[in-house]
Parts: structure tokens; sequence; C-alpha cells
């Protein structure tokens, strides 16, 4: 699998890269995986859409831990952890889910 903005095996990026960095997000708009909504930016399609309500049961992040893809609603029901490797992902990102997900 292809991440695009991706400066290392556990997905982190020059944008996120702390331990905990390690996860990539599908972006709805275009379907491909990114770091980042920073990534998504500079490599991305140049739209932007988030991924609605209705299908938050798809698979849509990546563990850059485990290299699993979670469901959306696993993602966001997972306490900031992945729940196959239990490896410990960036609560900060929740600062930024508006950008990635409809409230």
């Amino acid at each position: 699998m292809t991440i695009k903005g991706a400066i290392d095996q556990e997905t982190r990026c020059e944008h996120y890269h702390s331990s905990n960095d390690r996860i990539a997000i599908k972006f709805y708009c275009c379907g491909e995986y990114f770091p980042c909504y920073k990534c998504h930016a500079q490599y991305g399609c140049g739209t932007t859409k988030v991924w609605p309500r209705t299908k938050f049961d798809r698979k849509a992040i990546f563990c850059g831990n485990c290299k699993t893809e979670l469901t959306i609603n696993e993602y966001l029901k997972g306490s900031y952890r992945c729940p196959f490797c239990h490896a410990a992902f960036n609560p900060g990102c929740a600062l930024h889910a508006h950008l990635y997900f409809e409230k």
C-alpha cells in the first residue's frame, strides 16, 4: 500500500512525527491514504471531503504498527490505541477529526 507523504514505515510524516504518530487516513474525496491533512493538501487530489457518518463502517484508517486497516468506527472507539496490536495513537489527532469525519 502506498501512503503519500509518509517518511517512515509507521506512516509518520514531515508534519507529525512523534512516537504515537502512526496512522494514515484514507481520504474520502480521493480514496488515497495520507498521514495527515497537510500531506493531503501537499500531495493529494486538491479537493477535501469528509467521511459521512453513514460510512463509518468502512476501512479508512491504517495502523502503521501492525499494518491493519481499521474501520472509522474502530478507530474512533479505540481510545487512541489500535484494537488489534494495542499500539498507541496520538490523542492530538482528535483536534483534526472535523477535517476527516462528519460530526
